[in-house]
């Protein structure tokens, strides 16, 4: 008679240790993956600010504002005759189109918003070949273009693109007025992402950890205070992520309401908050306690 063995108690054991190292190692990974992307986004930051000083240093301009003279002067793009196409303020503007007084900061499409990216790679000062933007002329097929060949990809991933603009909470908030800071920002882009007037169309596209890690290393970690804020421009006005009295739209991911405005009221958690002060009146924090590795947040860093 054959005698049946079954697993012993320290075979099992082991069985289930190395299971857990497994899944163990499987966790570790992708936390060491996300770090890893969180740290090169936030060099590619640095690399930006660095090649915008650069620039400026070189040919006395910002890209993209960089005027008409000094652009045929260097071989660059020509520029406008009208505010927003390569004026030279220092602000970068967008435009509605070829025209007087149709500028503004939140506009991409046409204008010194995605200019900048050109003219950094015509000047060999950033990674990749940026050429389908003009100060005058909207980009070919504006609804159906994807953002290649325009904005420059995250190492976050997930579609998350880095853009420019001015004008910070300003915009749209009457009667405060845009204040005269130039902002990068990161955004998940869905297409169509332009439309022919300049107007944006895109989505919160960083988890919440991420933006809180990305604000915490670079600044104070706060959302509402510093120089990185979860803000950004949608349809030509600017929005505080979801926070305090959080809305979503049928457009876009979610965005606090009223538009522009950060909360200090009490602000109890909900799954779509970028942000919140766990229903206690007084400064937001971001909300990585429970809405760690939720899809709620966005960045804008003003330049440095």
């Amino acid at each position: 008679m054959k005698n049946h063995h079954g697993f012993t108690l320290i075979e099992l054991s082991i069985v289930l240790v190395i299971i857990g190292l497994i899944i163990g190692g499987v966790l570790v990974g992708k936390d060491l993956i996300k770090a890893a992307e969180i740290r090169a986004t936030i060099s590619q930051i640095n690399k930006y600010n660095t090649a915008v000083h650069t620039f400026q240093a070189k040919y006395n301009a910002l890209p993209g504002d960089m005027n008409a003279d000094t652009a045929n002067a260097y071989g660059f793009l020509p520029r406008g005759a009208y505010a927003g196409e390569g004026d030279g303020n220092g602000i970068i503007e967008g435009v509605f189109g070829d025209g007087a007084g149709l500028n503004k900061g939140t506009r991409e499409n046409i204008g010194e918003t995605l200019t900048f990216w050109v003219d950094l790679s015509k000047a060999q000062m950033i990674d990749g070949n940026f050429n389908i933007a003009s100060p005058t002329v909207s980009i070919p097929s504006p609804w159906a273009i994807g953002p290649e060949g325009i904005l420059p990809p995250a190492k976050l991933g997930r579609s998350n693109y880095f853009y420019v603009w001015s004008g910070g909470t300003g915009w749209g908030a009457a009667p405060a007025t845009p204040d005269r800071y130039n902002y990068f920002g990161i955004v998940q882009i869905i297409n169509p992402a332009f439309n022919s007037d300049g107007a944006t169309y895109w989505d919160p596209g960083l988890s919440v950890y991420e933006a809180y890690t990305i604000d915490n290393k670079i600044d104070d970690g706060l959302p509402q205070s510093g120089t990185v804020t979860p803000i950004y421009a949608f349809n030509s006005t600017v929005y505080w992520a979801a926070g305090g009295g959080g809305a979503t739209s049928g457009n876009i991911g979610n965005y606090t309401w009223p538009q522009n405005t950060p909360t200090q009221l009490a602000t109890p958690y909900n799954a779509i908050n970028c942000y919140d002060n766990n229903n206690i009146a007084g400064p937001q924090t971001y909300s990585i306690a429970r809405n760690s590795d939720q899809i709620n947040c966005v960045l804008s860093l003003r330049f440095q």
